[in-house]
């Protein structure tokens, strides 16, 4: 299935390929004028004007009052050479999709900072010395059009069958933001296509509809976009028509989060025609456009539901909750994923028989979904560690068994096409750099392709699982890599990380930097499952939306404290981090909890949660936050709301706020705002603001390298040294 779906996490295939973080209360105002009242309560307002003259100079100055510090400690420039070594190493794996035998693939290092898209065929790929073919140079390509390229992917297309050469619409940013232009390439010729399709700057999605065909949903012009920033209106158009005599399909709301194009491609070559309307960011309808009517047809599934295309004739769904199909005296459950037969649906416009193709046990999530050529491949969460398993229907039913893998680390579904037999399977873990697997969807053997050399050392390193119990009694699960012989004295550096939203799942994973910058120099680090994730389903998720998000916030402090209880560390050599909603965890760990860490690392935060629905796509979030027009939702935000909870007499550790310019997801002006606070009561803080970088706050690796050096340059100042750091 083609989808593009802009309500993603606040956290970023096709037929050829697709590539790829308190003031006055309000409440007894009438929504109409509560922003405006805030606005006149905030003295920082002008620093959400993005790229105005006095906020980027307050901008700069922070910058190089803590780039002095940080860059002149003598430990900045070894954790930026170990950073930018480790990220772009030419010993990494090679990651791509597959398509007639070559193997696409997106590759950056020192000498291709933007990156090249590139190709090889599969035997090369398998061999130790890959041939590759430049697909195209995006260094090249920003340089000739004086740009600030950075490559956002492609979604290819050819008809099945079909000898016609494939066309791809390649995604480029300005800068990494989330807006993005899409421009027709050839992918036999290696070239832009003359007076082929091309759009304009938008926060968009397509969808190729067929060779000459593409369905389109993008900024049309005033009162286009939802309150949220995204389209609304999808059209369909056809090759050597001008974009704005484009066929308007689908109107939706502006209170949607938005409404993106979504095609479906049939083992037969049939492709349907569709649209997915987000009426929030966990609901949404899905439509199919039928040939020759007017009137598109919704698609008879729960609101909370995803689609995940088909397999044998057989329509897949994941079920977000408890659903009884009319006329069927099953209940299917939250997490469920089920399937039903897609001709008989198109055929009658009813819904018919559904079956259950997985239910996962209190331990386990689905994590995603993957049709390969002659297999049904589930990627399956158990207890936070990654699983891959095999899906076949019977006349019993389904049966489900286990992909064999070299050992019992995190595996995931790297790549898949219903096109191809062949599977990459990715494998790793906290210790086992990456290994990437192929799986032969006929056979079932797997062939371990390509593994990486350790790039940190590991061997006095152990990882061990652990439960902490949160204010309401829940086991809480975490993840703790220590040295073997680690003291339980209250001494050991402890990084403590979490994200705790939009149902999104921390899972073990090899990370060179931190194993360089942080594992090798003697720290602990700390991955904690809280609520809000998805590590056991969307009932794991929902536990903390809303009102009930404390609840999250309680199990990360359970996790802080089961580490100083249990002698790990102490709050003097206790640093956490996260970003994005993660950075939100953060801001409200630095107000209710200053006195248990001495560090905190807050990236590109939420931290206004009184205008977070006004800024950028803050609007798309209100069903994961809850909004501050609602007077019983915004009491909750009051109370916990990071900005408007500072408080100048607090005793708060020295906190490092990350963001980016460029983000036109989370707004920098929270991290701004919060940050100014912070100067004005004369409270220590360091402060990085990269000027380009988008949502990641670095739009390149030599960026992330500088970011990620910056950061753990701070946490050793904070956490290895604590009496220099008070």
């Amino acid at each position: 299935m083609r989808t593009y779906l802009a309500a993603i996490s606040i956290l970023a295939f096709a037929a050829c390929e697709t590539q790829t973080p308190s003031e006055t209360s309000l409440a007894d105002s009438t929504p109409s004028s509560q922003a405006s009242e805030a606005a006149a309560q905030d003295p920082y307002l002008w620093m959400e004007e993005v790229e105005g003259e006095e906020a980027l100079a307050w901008v700069t100055q922070q910058n190089d009052r803590s780039l002095a510090t940080l860059e002149a400690d003598p430990a900045y420039a070894e954790n930026e050479a170990a950073a930018i070594e480790a990220l772009t190493s030419a010993e990494r794996i090679p990651y791509g999709s597959i398509r007639d035998g070559m193997v696409y693939n997106f590759w950056q290092d020192d000498t291709n900072v933007r990156g090249l898209w590139r190709r090889t065929t599969l035997d090369s790929y398998a061999s130790d010395a890959p041939d590759w073919e430049t697909v195209l140079d995006f260094d090249k390509l920003a340089e000739e059009e004086d740009k600030n390229w950075v490559f956002k992917g492609a979604d290819c297309f050819r008809p099945k069958g079909s000898d016609e050469g494939c066309k791809c619409m390649v995604s480029l940013s300005n800068g990494g933001k989330d807006a993005i232009i899409r421009r027709e390439f050839d992918l036999t010729t290696k070239t832009f296509i003359e007076d082929g399709f091309v759009t304009p700057e938008a926060k968009q999605g397509g969808a190729w509809a067929g060779p000459d065909t593409l369905l389109i949903a993008t900024d049309w012009g005033e009162g286009t976009l939802t309150d949220s920033g995204y389209p609304f209106i999808v059209k369909r158009w056809q090759r050597g028509t001008d974009l704005d005599t484009a066929e308007e399909l689908i109107r939706g709301e502006t209170d949607d989060v938005g409404v993106w194009p979504m095609t479906l491609e049939l083992e037969d070559g049939r492709v349907l025609q569709g649209a997915s309307q987000a009426d929030t960011f966990f609901t949404t309808r899905y439509w199919w456009f039928p040939e020759n009517e007017s009137d598109p047809v919704q698609i008879p599934v729960p609101a909370k539901a995803s689609l995940y295309g088909v397999y044998q004739g057989q329509l897949l769904v994941t079920l977000q909750e408890d659903w009884v199909p009319e006329g069927q005296e099953a209940t299917f459950k939250s997490g469920d994923l089920v399937a039903f037969d897609l001709d008989t649906f198109l055929e009658s416009r009813a819904l018919p028989r559904v079956s259950l193709v997985f239910h996962p046990s209190e331990t386990q999530a689905l994590e995603g979904v993957s049709v390969a050529k002659g297999a049904l491949l589930l990627g399956v969460s158990d207890t936070a560690v990654g699983k891959v398993m095999r899906a076949e229907a019977g006349a019993d039913g389904w049966t489900l068994s286990a992909v064999e893998l070299p050992g019992a680390g995190q595996a995931s579904i790297a790549f898949a096409s219903d096109e191809e037999e062949t599977v990459f399977i990715n494998y790793e873990d906290f210790l086992t750099p990456d290994s990437l697997l192929s799986y032969n969807a006929t056979t079932g053997d797997v062939v371990t392709l390509k593994s990486l050399p350790p790039k940190f050392d590991a061997s006095d390193l152990k990882v061990t699982q652990h439960f902490a119990t949160s204010k309401d009694g829940t086991k809480v699960p975490y993840f703790l890599v220590s040295k073997k012989d680690m003291p339980l004295d209250g001494s050991t550096p402890t990084l403590l990380y979490a994200y705790g939203g939009f149902q999104v799942s921390m899972n073990p994973s090899y990370s060179p930097v931190a194993g360089r910058l942080w594992l090798e120099k003697g720290g602990a680090y700390v991955l904690a499952n809280i609520r809000g994730g998805g590590e056991f389903g969307p009932a794991w998720h929902q536990a903390g939306l809303k009102q009930n998000r404390q609840r999250i916030y309680d199990d990360f402090i359970s996790v802080g404290e089961d580490l100083v209880a249990r002698g790990v560390t102490s709050p003097e050599h206790l640093g956490i981090m996260g970003g994005s909603n993660g950075g939100l965890l953060m801001g409200v760990m630095l107000n209710q909890r200053p006195d248990l860490w001495n560090a905190v690392v807050v990236q590109v935060p939420l931290l206004d949660m009184m205008r977070y629905h006004l800024l950028l796509a803050g609007a798309s979030w209100v069903d994961e936050y809850g909004s501050p027009d609602i007077p019983e939702e915004r009491a909750f935000l009051e109370t916990i709301s990071p900005y408007q909870n500072f408080d100048a007499s607090k005793d708060y550790p020295v906190p490092f706020f990350v963001t980016s310019t460029k983000d036109d997801r989370v707004h920098p002006g929270h991290a701004r705002k919060m940050a100014a606070k912070f100067e004005a009561a004369g409270l220590p803080f360091f402060y990085y603001e990269n000027i380009d970088g988008g949502h990641s706050a670095a739009a390149n690796q030599k960026a992330r390298a500088k970011r990620s050096a910056l950061e753990f340059t701070y946490l050793a100042r904070q956490l290895f040294d604590s009496e220099e750091s008070q």
